[in-house]
């Protein structure tokens, strides 16, 4: 291995939009985009051209799979091939799709069988970035390369130079440069997950940046890691956030300048290259301080492209999302639990209560209202009627951070620990710190049995996880 990969592993190892936005029309079928997905065994260099190669799991071969591309109101369809030799799926994290097509075995469809094929088809209702992963056997699907960004394209993109992509990840490989066994282990289950050793930005070493005084950048940020969280800081830059999983915000720096991303968030940013011709400034990740590291580096070369930045970003026009009805909401507390250092004593499974040594003991560890979740096809901890506002109380009572999404909605955050979030940010996925709480708040427009889990994988095959029941 060179120096900079044994650096880097040990560098990292370690334990709304506005109110008065109007919402849009569903977005009219406009055309039809076809891709086909292989999923199977391949071998990419994830350490660079001068390092061994890397047995992965991978969509047609590459790590990440391919970008897929469309326009709000397109039609998608893409065929899913299963070469593996083992059930998989896919399921399109952030999309607003049919039941159906959610990609979770069990609850959705069933699996693709190991050289069978699967066909996803659906509208495209909500620009925005996202992404696509399995949802079978997930920890280790995603954890050996299984994963791609999707991009549904605004009808009015915002003025910039650069549109650049940012999926990232990290990985726990060898000297070798294999990925290390041992999935769904015991420790990563119970403590932060299976953190990684080593970071890549859209599958590579992350490569310095080359970029012009006065260019605008936007910056779409992708966090397809089994667990690590992700908090990078643009030195001498002002990072704009325009949108949280896709979904427009009104611009806004990000706070401290710190650009947060749990497992499964996406953050779009808008970048003005401020600085002057032949500097050069780190971006830096240090959501674990003891562990901080340089990620890379924007390194300005001799010309400028312009003399004056240009005027501050608007915002993206709305998604069509239906605001809840606050003053008649359903209203349900979900209060996520277990873990090491935890509270927990017991809890239910399979309608028999068990301690906390017995449940480790078969290698679970959390519980979503004290039922852990075990299958694709959990407890329901939520049923509602179509059309049904809801306003959900979630309260991390850990000691660990965990990303909580839900599937086949959007929901605004309407408080942390009591106060109104500044924002009031549509997320799909919401990062609770340990004892944390947040106040959530969606409609329940889109029929069938959704999961509701922790994104960090290891988190949710260890019980983190439910079904929220929208009728038809």
């Amino acid at each position: 291995m060179t120096d900079w990969s044994l650096t880097r592993r040990e560098l990292l190892v370690a334990g709304g939009v506005a109110l008065a936005a109007p919402l849009l029309p569903l977005p009219a079928f406009a055309a039809e985009r076809t891709y086909t997905l292989r999923a199977g065994p391949a071998r990419v260099r994830l350490l660079g051209a001068t390092n061994p190669e890397t047995a992965v799991w991978a969509y047609n071969g590459q790590v990440p799979g391919p970008v897929i591309r469309a326009r709000q109101g397109d039609r998608l369809r893409v065929r899913v091939k299963n070469a593996l030799a083992e059930e998989t799926t896919v399921h399109w994290h952030g999309l607003r799709v049919p039941n159906e097509m959610d990609g979770v075995p069990e609850l959705t469809q069933r699996a693709i069988a190991p050289g069978g094929t699967f066909d996803y088809v659906f509208d495209l209702k909500d620009s925005g970035t996202y992404w696509y992963h399995p949802h079978a056997n997930g920890a280790e699907q995603v954890g050996r390369g299984l994963y791609g960004a999707l991009i549904v394209e605004e009808r009015d993109a915002p003025r910039v130079d650069r549109d650049l992509l940012w999926v990232i990840d990290d990985w726990r490989l060898g000297n070798d440069a294999a990925i290390s066994g041992g999935f769904n282990a015991f420790m990563d289950m119970s403590h932060a997950g299976r953190l990684g050793n080593i970071v890549t930005i859209n599958g590579a070493p992350p490569r310095d940046l080359a970029v012009r005084a006065g260019e605008r950048l936007r910056l779409r940020l992708v966090n397809v890691a089994n667990a690590r969280i992700f908090a990078l800081r643009f030195a001498g830059h002002r990072p704009v956030v325009i949108a949280y999983d896709g979904q427009p915000v009104a611009p806004h720096e990000a706070a401290d300048g710190r650009v947060v991303l749990g497992p499964g968030q996406r953050v779009d940013v808008i970048l003005d290259m401020t600085g002057k011709a032949g500097e050069n400034f780190v971006v830096r990740d240090d959501y674990y301080a003891r562990f901080a590291y340089d990620l890379l580096a924007f390194r300005y070369g001799p010309e400028s492209l312009r003399a004056s930045t240009l005027p501050p970003p608007v915002a993206l026009a709305a998604n069509p999302v239906a605001e809840p009805d606050l003053a008649t909401a359903k209203r349900a507390r979900l209060v996520f639990g277990g873990g090491m250092m935890g509270r927990m004593g017991s809890a239910r499974l399979d309608g028999r209560y068990l301690s906390m040594r017995e449940m480790m003991g078969r290698g679970l560890g959390w519980a979503v209202n004290g039922v852990v979740g075990t299958g694709h096809r959990p407890a329901t901890a939520l049923s509602l009627k179509r059309g049904e506002s809801c306003v959900l109380d979630l309260v991390n009572d850990t000691a660990w951070p965990h990303p909580i999404h839900l599937h086949g909605h959007f929901f605004r955050v309407l408080s942390r620990n009591g106060r109104p979030t500044a924002h009031r940010e549509w997320l799909d996925t919401v990062l609770l710190d340990p004892q944390e709480r947040a106040e959530i708040a969606f409609v329940a427009d889109n029929p069938g049995g959704w999961m509701l889990h922790c994104h960090i994988l290891e988190h949710q095959a260890g019980g983190m996880q439910a079904v929220v029941e929208v009728g038809t």
